[in-house]
């Protein structure tokens, strides 16, 4: 399959679950109410809440899958992802400090600046702990490391919250939800993950010369120093976007690009536009399913979902791996 086949499958996929996640559930609008601009309870479902929902999860998404493409070809390792290295925790845990100090509320724009400062210093403690060319067990221990530290913290954040509220907002509020998602949600999120998707995009080229070898790129004339600090900034960005309004949603950037990997014939740069709209149809799915499976009291979570479908995948792949390491 050509890559622009694969691409417009994976957007026609995409399209395909949007529209069945807009118009699926109770209230019975249909495309004739989203188009008539119905200001009736149908129309507004419809506008003010399912499709700021979906357009907000094909962002988050995109983020996510767009990042653990460009992470596992940058580090060369096919298990470095966002959630498993410690730069969703830490994206976290910069979002968790903005709602515990309250700066959420005092400044609308605190929440998703403090989810890409922690997302960017949870990348760049990874690079400071593992290494471009760390193997497989020691990206997974320095994962396990700033992973751990961010819990921490986050964890001693929720055992000083003031109240049972605040720590159940915290405490919800990493379990990876769309439910609250709005059109402030999206204004929130398009002009951070957007501008990391465009910082990743064009490493494509230099991904593809660092699968040859550091000085096979370093010859065809790629910075490998720039092409770090835009993986920094563009994953921090994508990935701290999507966690300050969302949450915390793993192994979307595991899963996601080994799927499709196969199909670009294992070529790094090929690989970054499909993942990222590979990552908005998961989530997008996900999501729907997510909906479409909670009943009254009995809510299910997004990142619990994708965590239930993403950790077996994680073990396999870890298994896989000490197969063919030597």
């Amino acid at each position: 399959m050509s890559h622009l086949r694969l691409n417009l499958v994976l957007l026609a996929g995409l399209l395909l679950c949007g529209s069945a996640s807009v118009f699926s559930g109770s209230g019975g609008a249909g495309l004739s109410d989203l188009l008539a601009g119905d200001d009736g309870l149908a129309g507004l479902v419809l506008w003010e809440l399912r499709l700021p929902r979906v357009l907000l999860g094909a962002l988050v998404g995109a983020g996510l899958g767009a990042s653990g493409a460009v992470l596992q070809g940058f580090l060369r390792n096919p298990l470095a992802d966002p959630g498993v290295i410690g730069v969703s925790a830490s994206a976290g845990l910069g979002a968790v400090i903005a709602l515990y100090f309250g700066l959420s509320a005092a400044f609308a724009l605190a929440l998703p600046l403090a989810g890409v400062i922690g997302a960017a210093a949870g990348v760049a403690a990874l690079f400071a702990i593992a290494g471009r060319d760390a193997s497989a067990t020691t990206l997974i221990l320095a994962g396990i490391a700033v992973n751990a530290t961010a819990g921490a913290f986050t964890a001693l954040l929720m055992n000083l919250a003031p109240n049972p509220w605040a720590l159940a907002e915290i405490a919800y509020w990493l379990m990876g939800s769309l439910n609250d998602a709005s059109w402030t949600e999206v204004g929130f999120a398009a002009p951070v993950i957007l501008p990391g998707l465009i910082i990743l995009a064009p490493l494509a080229r230099g991904l593809d010369a660092l699968g040859l070898g550091e000085d096979t790129a370093r010859s065809l004339g790629i910075s490998l120093g720039r092409m770090r600090l835009a993986v920094v900034c563009g994953t921090a960005l994508a990935v701290g976007g999507g966690v300050a309004v969302a949450g915390a949603i793993g192994f979307v950037g595991l899963v996601v690009p080994h799927l499709l990997r196969p199909l670009v014939r294992h070529q790094p740069g090929a690989l970054i536009l499909p993942s990222a709209l590979g990552g908005a149809l998961l989530i997008v799915l996900a999501d729907l399913a997510t909906r479409l499976l909670s009943g009254p009291g009995i809510p299910l979570y997004l990142g619990v979902l994708t965590a239930l479908i993403g950790a077996p995948f994680f073990l396999w792949l870890v298994r896989q791996t000490q197969k063919v390491a030597p």
